[in-house]
């Protein structure tokens, strides 16, 4: 007779918490019977190298899925290790008592090779998310007897005897009714038991069979205009491939596994630029399988991008995307990484924030950073081609959190340089600086063709110094931040003061800015508040303006605050310059001595041709074009 009995946690509101709230998503309660089905055939197979009564090998135990459409029931068979009802009671009517968890940290047991999945007892009440009512029928290793465990969750469960065969567990779930909001009925289809088998469980190592049914045709039934009959028969097919490609040996698998894999479990055509199959024990023990896409998502510099890895736990997936597994600078990879050592909270869908995951976090980020610099070695043609699609992140990397992880990533970084116009790295820019060079100079555009051709990189060109390409609106920031490289300061060929003269070249030079004192102030009047000053150029050799700027803000960084939605105005501070050497300066000389309107013309039409050169906008172009006509017909 049903002895009816109440849960030991006596709180309604706790099991009411437990079904509705723990859990993010209710296909979750298929992972959790089957990691419990799973836990019970580890516990029984351990038994069996002890104990040649069990009289089973590894390759008996299995897991059986079925539906009964017609009582809308899902029945969940293992052959394990069965539950006495003293285990019943403790496991089932305690709320958060776990049987697992007690068998794997039983001081006597020394199994080496036994994992054991469910650590927490709410694993279990999950069935409740989709079920109004739950069944467990189960014997015992041992016993004679066999006991049937009821419940509709939160008034309580009753334990009767029962006729069972073989040892092992039977869990039949009754679903809810469907409602407006919820489909139940789905999870009776086979195609989403299939689904959430392959997500969740396929790497459990205990076969995960289920009758599928397969339509047939049989054919020569009839004329032409008569359709053919189709009858269905049952198969019964295993759900997982229980072998987690990451815990092979790396010798056994082709690169077209790796690569399979990848486009398989991550959805994506093409094959991976690399992959990186790491196996790591003693402080950060895990097994991970990391991929550099060939080819960046088309939301990957959005916010709706996702960064993260997979994470299973002894092969049950726990979390599709674990964004604290990633560092943002790396968010480019995929993958996934499994290990037994870390704490999960009771659903095992969240993380506790402990010391073993930032363990792992650092070594996966180490690891990434290590096989990009061998890539950067011995695959530079890789590598540009990979810099090309994320080349961008590591950038904003150097720059993001003040320049935390600068030191971590400058080494990966490249660019675009003057010498043949092909990248280079840093190091190895630094490495061939002409002796007497001081800075490591960069030019900012938004091609390498512009940046080649802006007046400031002559007379840097002309000394025989190499200048590096800046053209994505990160690179200055992060040369900023940087500061140096091998003690070789950032220099932009736009700064104020490149320090690029001798002692004699450098008086001569004041001696005529001193003389054209009062022409370049009366210039810089002119302009009205758009430039800071005027003054001689010693970088210019056969243009006759630029802009440069002095400050923390460049006119590169100005640009791309211009292009921000909370644009608030930021300028730089603009000086322009006029070459000496250039027959313009005589014409201005002229100008200020006989015609001072004029001069201001001029001032206007120079200062908008510079801001022209630097790709800059101008405030009003018909009054630019009505000038430079007026200019071209003035005969005096």
């Amino acid at each position: 007779m049903a002895e009816t009995k109440q849960f030991k946690a006596e709180s309604k509101r706790l099991l009411d918490m437990m079904i509705n709230s723990i859990y993010t998503h209710k296909e979750i309660f298929l992972r959790e019977l089957i990691s419990n089905a799973s836990d019970a055939m580890d516990k029984l197979y351990f038994k069996s190298l002890t104990d040649d009564k069990v009289g089973m090998n590894r390759s008996d135990f299995f897991i059986k899925i079925e539906t009964d459409t017609d009582n809308r029931a899902i029945i969940i068979r293992d052959n394990g290790i069965g539950m006495t009802k003293e285990e019943l009671e403790n496991n089932l009517g305690t709320i958060a008592n776990s049987g697992s968890f007690s068998f794997k940290n039983d001081e006597n047991n020394t199994a080496e090779d036994v994992d054991i999945i469910g650590q927490f007892g709410v694993g279990f009440y999950s069935a409740f998310m989709v079920a109004k009512e739950v069944e467990v029928r189960t014997k015992a290793y041992g016993s004679d007897q066999a006991y049937l465990w009821k419940s509709q969750g939160v008034d309580g469960y009753t334990i009767e005897e029962c006729e069972k065969d073989g040892t092992g567990s039977e869990i039949r779930l009754y679903l809810k009714d469907d409602t407006d909001d919820e489909s139940y009925e789905e999870f009776l289809m086979q195609w989403k038991i299939k689904m959430l088998v392959k997500k969740y469980s396929d790497y459990i190592h205990y076969p995960i069979r289920f009758d599928m049914a397969h339509d047939h045709l049989v054919e020569g039934t009839g004329t032409e205009d008569v359709p053919p009959e189709y009858h269905t028969h049952i198969v019964e097919e295993t759900l997982n491939s229980m072998t987690p490609l990451w815990r092979k040996s790396k010798s056994e698998i082709t690169a077209e596994e790796y690569n399979n894999f990848y486009k398989e479990k991550f959805y994506d055509y093409h094959d991976p630029l690399k992959y990186i199959h790491v196996k790591t024990e003693g402080t950060a023990t895990y097994d991970g399988l990391i991929y550099i896409p060939s080819t960046a998502p088309m939301d990957f510099y959005t916010k709706s991008y996702e960064k993260g890895l997979q994470l299973y736990s002894s092969g049950v997936l726990i979390m599709d995307k674990c964004s604290d597994l990633v560092p943002d600078h790396f968010c480019f990879v995929k993958g996934l990484v499994d290990s037994q050592d870390l704490s999960l909270n009771i659903s095992r869908e969240m993380l506790q924030h402990d010391r073993q995951l930032k363990i792992i976090a650092k070594s996966i980020e180490k690891t990434i950073k290590n096989e990009l610099k061998k890539m950067l070695a011995n695959e530079r043609e890789k590598y540009e081609e990979f810099w090309k699609i994320f080349g961008m992140q590591i950038k904003f990397g150097v720059y993001n959190g003040y320049g935390a992880n600068k030191d971590l990533l400058k080494d990966l970084l490249i660019f675009v340089s003057s010498n043949e116009k092909k990248y280079v790295t840093l190091d190895e820019y630094v490495s061939r600086m002409k002796e007497d060079q001081k800075y490591i100079y960069y030019a900012t555009a938004e091609t390498v063709d512009k940046a080649d051709t802006l007046p400031q990189t002559e007379v840097v060109k002309d000394k025989g110094y190499e200048i590096l390409y800046f053209t994505e609106s990160v690179d200055e920031f992060a040369a900023k931040i940087m500061v140096e490289y091998a003690d070789k300061q950032f220099k932009s060929i736009s700064d104020a003061d490149l320090d690029l003269e001798t002692a004699e070249e450098k008086e001569a030079f004041r001696k005529l800015s001193e003389e054209s004192k009062d022409m370049l102030e009366e210039i810089a009047k002119n302009l009205n508040g758009k430039i800071k000053s005027a003054k001689l150029s010693e970088r210019l050799k056969s243009h006759p303006v630029c802009l440069t700027s002095e400050g923390q803000i460049s006119l590169e960084m100005e640009k791309t605050f211009a292009q921000m939605p909370d644009n608030q105005g930021v300028k730089a501070e603009k000086v322009l310059e006029i070459n000496p050497d250039h027959p313009i300066f005589e014409v201005l000389k002229g100008l200020y001595d006989t015609d001072k309107a004029k001069l201001a013309d001029y001032s206007s039409m120079l200062y908008t041709q510079a801001l022209l050169i630097e790709g800059m906008p101008i405030e009003n172009p018909l009054e630019f074009s009505n000038l430079v006509c007026s200019l071209m017909v003035d005969k005096k």
